[in-house]
């Protein structure tokens, strides 16, 4: 189920606020200028579908936004827990960073921890299959797949060196829970 939690930046064992309704997800989120949105595939999908299988069942949500945003992109992207290379994968953006372009991800499968930290509060947001968000550019944050991440989701930019993460070299995201089970889950 997915989840927002809202922290105090300096609490970081203290939610003030914690819920699972999706629309109080996406006005919370909407206050500090981040798109939450849940969408339905037109028909059914599966880990392990073709690209072209899964952007075919969430096409007219994807042409929307595409058209409303201007994306230039649409791609996907899977891990598995078994991925030999997840543990480099993971720690590539635990650390708080921002980038040059909205980061806007869709989750057809799986889930992923993203946390934003909108001074004074850090928003922890777990997505999960269905949900669709959308980072402003410059806003700072770090993303969480977990030990054994198991994902698959949409991406889109608008230019291919948008998803370049320009990290800030301090340590909030080490103080805030990461995504593992007891923790996040």
């Amino acid at each position: 189920m997915s989840r927002l939690r809202i922290f105090p930046q300096d609490r970081p064992d203290s939610p003030a606020l914690s819920t699972s309704d999706q629309a109080e997800i996406a006005r919370e989120l909407a206050k500090i200028g981040v798109g939450f949105e849940q969408w339905q595939a037109a028909q059914p999908v599966k880990p392990g579908d073709t690209p072209e299988t899964i952007m075919a069942a969430y096409r007219a949500d994807i042409e929307r936004i595409t058209v409303e945003r201007g994306f230039k992109t649409v791609d996907v992207v899977s891990i598995a827990p078994d991925n030999p290379q997840r543990e480099t994968m993971r720690s590539k953006f635990l650390d708080e960073h921002y980038h040059k372009e909205d980061e806007v991800r869709f989750f057809v499968a799986g889930s992923g921890l993203f946390t934003l930290h909108v001074e004074p509060n850090v928003y922890e947001i777990k997505c999960e299959q269905g949900d669709l968000i959308s980072v402003p550019d410059s806003t700072l944050h770090w993303f969480d797949m977990g030990p054994e991440p198991s994902f698959v989701a949409i991406r889109f930019f608008t230019e291919p060196d948008g998803w370049v993460g320009y990290f800030t070299g301090t340590d909030i995201a080490q103080q805030f829970p990461r995504y593992e089970r007891g923790q996040a889950g």
